[in-house]
């Protein structure tokens, strides 16, 4: 076979003549114009034309990768038309669109929910939000027992009845006032909290995705994007699998809901995690499961020893659209010593130094957090039990004067922020409420103020708080509950959070009344 060689480089200006013989249309050969140039058949060397792809292979390949390698060449026109021009599709588009967030946190006291305990109030569901975030303290007796045997999950599957019996009420129950099935059974035997979670899911054995990068690319990448599960030897606890024996599956199907009760629900549980006596919970609504992947928990026990988890964090971290949230419920060491206040900052440094969120999306091109500060958006939330840095009669007196700003100058977590010892750049709304600590249970009074309870006083504080980290966070109302359930009164907070949403044919899944901003009167300042 004869091949078709070009000039070499000692024949300088001689560039490619005819082809005519390799092209079976010849009135569009390139070449047929310049056949008054030679030809040179040569056997032994490379074609031009080989060596003229391969050169324009490696480009593209370099061009690639510095595409994918460095965050300027994302604003490189050639190299981003070169990659559209790869892919057959544009980049798609995103913009920041808001989303409603209700976030409590309340101390159990070590007591178990009752089927009666209402939680309409507790969770605002006449102003209903997109996500809800709800984290408990002491949710059971923090006893050698629950610390160092086996924890007791009966609770937090009490919970997790309650929470769905308010968030979806109007397929829970028949009629006013009556009790769903679920909840009455609670009365008679323990619940596996595993199959207590299968009922809260609005689909029907389906997993939540692990990813939610841009489809265009995840087409691409997906080998490197998808990965399942995590490394084994992480500290995050899935709780997904079927074979699971903890009881509290983060991904769970509607195996006892029929379909049409599963379509009816407006709120579908996305994780919850025990740790001892802390217990997590996420609802997001409905139509809004679809964006949310990336779910990854972490536990970090700061109790006996500073490892048991009898104090201690749990962390969770998911994307919601294009961007990261991440929630922290914690429960720092007790004590109204002073000096107390140092091994709260302790807990605080180490919580934010140890909590590590596995790898489950790997692709170059994407960005997911495994650090609590690396997330767009956190929220931190629980028992901070910071104290107020007077005696009780000081304290006592300025309550009953109503000197709230007086009693907030004292406040340990507002001298220690400000002083740059802990959550610094970190924000909290402005209180307008009451201590939630000490009360004496099922009464308004605080704990120490008659003979009975004397040696249960505690000097009054704001041990319950929430704070957040981030841009994109506006503080819609920050107040306690009135619930005499504990020695704690909870405290909620609810925010319009901002998260970037594609808008490549993505359905605008927020509906108009989550929109609404509270009256100017419900927002408060800001303490920085």
């Amino acid at each position: 076979m004869v091949r078709t060689h070009f000039p070499t480089a000692d024949q300088p200006g001689k560039q490619l003549l005819a082809l005519n013989s390799m092209m079976p249309y010849k009135k569009k050969s390139l070449l047929s114009s310049r056949a008054e140039y030679p030809v040179i058949f040569l056997n032994n060397k490379k074609s031009f034309l080989r060596n003229f792809f391969l050169q324009e292979e490696v480009r593209g390949r370099e061009a690639e990768e510095v595409s994918f390698d460095s965050s300027e060449a994302h604003s490189d026109p050639s190299l981003k038309s070169l990659f559209s021009h790869q892919l057959s599709s544009p980049m798609p588009i995103s913009q920041v669109q808001s989303f409603r967030v209700f976030v409590a946190t309340w101390n159990a006291g070590g007591k178990s929910p009752h089927s009666g305990l209402n939680l309409d109030d507790f969770l605002q569901v006449h102003d209903e939000s997109d996500i809800y975030v709800l984290g408990f303290q002491e949710i059971v007796p923090l006893n050698a027992g629950n610390v160092l045997v086996a924890e007791d999950s009966e609770p937090a599957a009490k919970w997790l009845a309650l929470i769905n019996q308010s968030l979806n009420r109007s397929c829970s129950v028949a009629s006013r006032g009556s009790k769903p099935a679920l909840c009455s059974s609670l009365r008679f035997q323990k619940p596996s909290l595993k199959k207590v979670c299968k009922s809260f899911r609005t689909e029907s054995r389906r997993r939540l995705k692990t990813c939610n990068c841009s489809s265009i690319l995840e087409r691409k990448y997906s080998k490197d994007c998808c990965v399942w599960p995590p490394s084994t030897n992480m500290t995050e606890d899935y709780c997904s699998s079927e074979e699971d024996e903890d009881g509290l599956g983060n991904y769970v199907s509607s195996e006892s809901s029929t379909p049409a009760s599963a379509n009816q629900m407006k709120y579908s549980l996305i994780t919850g995690k025990q740790m001892v006596g802390i217990f997590v919970t996420v609802w997001v609504r409905k139509e809004l499961v679809q964006h949310v992947s990336h779910l990854r928990i972490s536990n970090v026990g700061r109790g006996i020893l500073r490892c048991l988890g009898n104090k201690g964090c749990i962390s969770v971290s998911m994307s919601f659209h294009q961007t990261s949230f991440c929630f922290v419920c914690s429960h720092l060491a007790s004590g109204e010593k002073e000096g107390d206040e140092l091994k709260r900052n302790s807990d605080v440094i180490e919580i934010l130094k140890n909590t590590q969120f596995s790898r489950i999306c790997k692709s170059p091109w994407s960005r997911i957090p495994e650090k609590i500060m690396e997330h767009d958006r956190v929220i931190w939330l629980g028992d901070l039990n910071y104290r107020i840095a007077l005696s009780y009669s000081e304290t006592r007196k300025l309550l009953e004067q109503y000197k709230w700003d007086n009693l907030f100058d004292k406040d340990q977590l507002k001298i220690e922020r400000e002083a740059g010892r802990v959550f610094k750049g970190w924000k909290e709304g402005k209180i307008y409420f009451a201590p939630t600590y000490k009360y004496s249970y099922n009464s308004d009074t605080y704990a120490g103020e008659t003979i009975e309870t004397q040696k249960k006083r505690r000097t009054p504080a704001w041990c319950d708080r929430i704070l957040w980290y981030g841009d994109g966070i506006r503080q819609l109302s920050y107040k306690r509950g009135e619930s005499r359930f504990s020695d704690h009164r909870p405290v909620c907070a609810t925010f319009m959070i901002g998260a970037q949403v594609s808008s490549d044919g993505s359905r605008k899944a927020s509906s108009g009344f989550n929109m609404r901003v509270e009256s100017e009167e419900h927002l408060p300042l800001t303490r920085r």
